[in-house]
């Protein structure tokens, strides 16, 4: 529909990764404001070079979307899923990464990043049919998790299509009157200490979960925060097994690194026991 509309605008380079950041750093070294997309392990580890010195190095304001990340692409296997994109692009300094919740969080941050001055990796996770997380207006800040239910007992910070699936967790710790805080962690570089100061001074038990090498992604972000301001927290992390296994549908996917919210609930269980 955009190319329809604004074919001046709409640039295609074909299969060629290497020359669309290329392509796209000269444009907005010349003013314009450039968005490019492919699926995410193209997007991101094809062209890393060329993401490190024009846009980490350089600090030209390409925004790049990365579509498919995670586990949704699980049928094509893991050339296709991507489960180091986060650990890749937050190694690079300069560059901020977004990964949304849902498709109306997707929409607040394109809007958002129009008028962002930096370099971006926007990472999209889920499928055509995942679970809307917002059904209404919010105010989206960039670098700012949003704490979507409020809890004593446990913090669950997520982040892309797994907030999701930790607000169905969320009503099944309500069941069994257990007090779960479930943080969207939609930034996931800047990170701001003060930011998460208030979720993990004084917790006990922090889970986090993620479409994600449980290496390098969100759950090394929060260790990292507790290590560095000696919270006293135990944490564990959720998210893919640092191993390359079968190729699968996406639920099935989920199911076998235990991210599908029943898994969840289970492990969660078993680590607060």
């Amino acid at each position: 529909r955009f190319r329809n509309k604004y074919q001046d605008k709409y640039l295609d380079v074909g299969i060629a990764e290497q020359n669309l950041i290329g392509v796209a750093s000269g444009l907005a070294s010349e003013g314009y404001k450039v968005f490019t997309t492919t699926f995410a392990p193209f997007q991101t580890l094809r062209c890393l070079e060329q993401i490190k010195v024009n846009l980490g190095y350089m600090k030209l304001p390409v925004k790049m979307v990365g579509i498919a990340s995670g586990l949704v692409l699980g049928s094509l296997g893991f050339t296709h899923c991507s489960i180091e994109d986060i650990g890749a692009i937050r190694s690079i300094p300069n560059i901020t990464i977004i990964s949304p919740a849902d498709t109306t969080e997707t929409a607040k941050a394109i809007v958002a990043l129009m008028d962002y001055d930096h370099p971006v990796y926007l990472r999209l996770t889920g499928g055509a049919n995942s679970k809307l997380v917002f059904d209404d207006d919010y105010k989206f800040e960039i670098g700012k998790p949003i704490e979507i239910k409020k809890g004593e007992d446990l913090k669950i910070f997520c982040t892309g299509a797994t907030v999701a699936s930790c607000l169905e967790v969320y009503e099944e710790l309500k069941l069994k009157n257990i007090s779960a805080s479930i943080i969207n962690v939609h930034t996931l570089k800047p990170i701001i200490d003060k930011h998460f100061e208030n979720f993990l001074k004084n917790s006990k038990n922090v889970f986090t979960v993620e479409e994600h090498n449980i290496i390098g992604g969100l759950g090394s972000i929060i260790s990292e925060l507790i290590a560095k301001n000696g919270y006293s927290a135990k944490l564990k992390c959720f998210g893919v097994s640092d191993i390359y296994s079968k190729g699968g549908d996406y639920k099935n996917m989920l199911e076998k690194n235990r991210l599908d919210s029943k898994s969840l609930m289970i492990d969660i269980m078993n680590s607060i026991k």
